[in-house]
């Protein structure tokens, strides 16, 4: 009953005109960040984070949770009608959606991917209001040490589960962790690493950094590679799947939200993760395995699902334990740091409009992104038709006038340009970002969490093994780092091994 009357205070903070305008922004830009490709829900949060700065923090979070899980739902749409992924989650949708497309049912294909990801978004947003309260009570008992050890284990599990080289993604946060320590240090107050540049003394910006990395590095990628994507069909019609078709989807789209929800709560999961993972299940479950790549209705449902129970659940660490699982989460951790709210245990406490406004705006824009979908599909297949000598210069455009409306500074334009230039030549050589922005985020954090836990122990780093929740993370993050030099310690006596039998 308790969870009800929360539930309708969050409606009663929703419902109001200014974050009810807040709430439909955010799932149509989303949806229309996810129907364009090359760009991602990062590059729009970069982009109108500063539009948030003059209005509510609850409505700032609105909009900017709408857009991530708007992203999932406009990803489809592109990659069922051109078989390139609008969104990095919905890579795995192009396999059967494009081949529905072609075999002329882009209409049942599109419908069921809409009322997956609906059916999944909604039975995630159930999931995070009933695992929430009683996590963020369990973090209560979090000491200094326990939050180092858990940001630690967050970090690690990020870069074990990065699809480039384990080595590679510790070099990105080492360099992130670096980032985040320019500026005054918080308890001697003297300034490091700003090379007597003033602007510096504040430290660097989320928002340069990010829109560098992810806007104009994109920009840049895109401009490079000429995407072209040839829409199949202009016309979609048969949008509501049939009985058939729901027959064959329905315990996908099950078995996609169980299985999306659980890895959306690992540190480097969310979405992506949880869509690849959900494929390759549905189709070791599925008695026509071969079926899969042709055009099987399953094939799309499962990604879809999984891909938005996973963004649902990756709210979970971050609101109730301040852990941002992803660089999505991150940049909304920036968001509410920004408007001076601190996420963790306590902000279902202090701040229970923003936690239960947030919940009660997932349910509502999962029902706007349903009825905005389906009967707008033809809008989306025209702007898939805009021309990216258009669109990227308006994307830059755009990235300078947010970067220099932070601070009015020149240094936060600069700064994003530099940022720019880094991420593009990371992506050549396969670095990937998203460690880089995590540890930028968690590095004051995690920062004051261990020199809190040095002064308390008087200096001895015993104090992160003494206690249990500290221990248990710190050796879990120890396993992680050790399992890949596994194999690597085995070559040498399988080298030696060979040659003494020659």
């Amino acid at each position: 009953m308790e969870l009800i009357n929360l539930l309708m205070t969050g409606f009663s903070v929703v419902l109001q005109p200014v974050n009810l305008l807040y709430c439909f922004v955010g799932v149509l830009i989303g949806t229309m960040v996810g129907v364009l490709p090359g760009l991602g829900p990062v590059a729009a949060m970069s982009l109108l984070l500063p539009a948030t700065f003059h209005t509510t923090p609850v409505a700032s979070i609105i909009m900017l949770s709408g857009i991530y899980y708007g992203a999932q739902y406009g990803g489809s749409t592109t990659s069922i009608l051109v078989n390139i992924p609008g969104e990095v989650a919905s890579i795995m949708t192009c396999l059967d959606g494009y081949q529905m497309a072609r075999q002329g049912r882009a209409g049942p294909a599109l419908g069921i991917a809409a009322f997956g990801s609906f059916i999944a978004g909604t039975l995630g947003v159930i999931g995070l209001m009933l695992i929430a309260p009683p996590l963020a009570e369990f973090g209560l008992k979090f000491g200094p040490p326990d939050n180092f050890s858990l940001m630690v284990l967050g970090l690690i599990i990020l870069t074990f589960l990065t699809s480039s080289s384990m080595t590679r993604a510790l070099m990105m946060a080492a360099f992130g962790l670096i980032l985040g320590t320019i500026g005054l240090d918080n308890i001697s107050n003297m300034p490091r690493f700003t090379f007597d540049i003033p602007e510096l003394l504040d430290g660097v910006g989320l928002i340069p950094v990010a829109m560098g990395l992810f806007g104009i590095s994109e920009v840049l990628l895109n401009i490079e590679m000429k995407i072209k994507g040839e829409v199949f069909t202009s016309k979609v019609t048969g949008l509501l799947p049939t009985l058939k078709d729901w027959g064959q989807s329905i315990w996908a789209i099950f078995r996609g939200t169980v299985i999306g929800f659980f890895l959306g709560l690992i540190p480097g999961g969310g979405a992506m993760l949880a869509s690849f993972v959900s494929y390759a299940i549905e189709k070791r479950v599925s008695k026509h395995p071969e079926a899969f790549g042709k055009g099987a209705i399953e094939g799309v449902a499962a990604p879809e699902a999984a891909n938005n129970a996973g963004a649902q659940a990756s709210f979970i660490p971050l609101l109730t334990l301040g852990i941002p699982s992803n660089v999505v989460m991150a940049m909304l951790l920036g968001a509410l740091m920004i408007h001076g709210v601190t996420p963790g245990p306590l902000l279902l406490v202090q701040h229970q409009e923003i936690f239960w406004g947030v919940v009660a705006s997932m349910y509502l824009g999962n029902i706007l992104l349903l009825l905005l979908n389906l009967p707008l599909i033809g809008i989306w297949v025209k702007l898939l038709k805009v021309p990216y000598s258009v669109l990227f210069p308006l994307i830059i455009f755009f990235c300078l006038t947010g970067a220099y409306s932070i601070n009015n500074s020149s240094i936060d334009v600069v700064i994003m340009l530099i940022f720019g230039i880094v991420g593009y030549l990371m992506r050549k050589i396969s670095l990937e970002p998203a460690p880089l922005v995590l540890a930028f985020v968690l590095g004051p954090m995690l920062e004051n969490a261990l020199r809190l836990s040095l002064i308390k122990s008087r200096g001895s780093f015993a104090i992160f093994f003494t206690r249990p929740i500290s221990a248990t993370c710190l050796i879990v993050a120890i396993a992680l780092m050790v399992v890949p030099l596994l194999p690597w310690l085995r070559r040498p006596g399988a080298v030696l091994e060979k040659e003494d039998t020659t």
